[in-house]
């Protein structure tokens, strides 16, 4: 599985870089977007298993993305993560509701990072 498509999009370039290394490290093929009109840009070539979604993007925000990925047959067996800062209570039922399939609080666990999309991409629809 680690052979994979990833596509994480944050607007943190920290964040960008240290993700993509990771996951690059650990075999998969990632790709990256600084907010969610490029994301939408980038799907119209690329088809990744998983998208790592920043929630709080500038302009069009993580859960609209995610809503419109999974409106679209083309685009809605991705599995989508929401990535977020911002781990209030209600906040993970609020992504799972608007569509996302996991969610991750940031910092990211870079030890835990790699087994938890392992778990994700094993649960997808075949």
């Amino acid at each position: 599985m680690a052979d994979e498509q990833i596509l994480v999009i944050d607007d943190t370039p920290a964040n960008l870089k240290l993700t993509r290394i990771l996951l690059a490290h650990e075999g998969y093929t990632v790709r990256t977007a600084t907010d969610a009109e490029e994301a939408l840009t980038i799907l119209d070539d690329f088809h990744p298993a998983l998208m790592l979604v920043d929630i709080q993007l500038p302009g069009m925000d993580g859960l609209e993305l995610t809503r419109r990925v999974k409106a679209n047959p083309n685009t809605r067996d991705i599995v989508v993560v929401a990535l977020t800062a911002f781990a209030m209570n209600g906040d993970e039922q609020h992504a799972m509701e608007e569509g996302c399939d996991g969610y991750i609080t940031k910092p990211i666990d870079t030890r835990s990072l790699p087994v938890r999309l392992r778990e994700y991409l094993s649960k997808r629809a075949p």
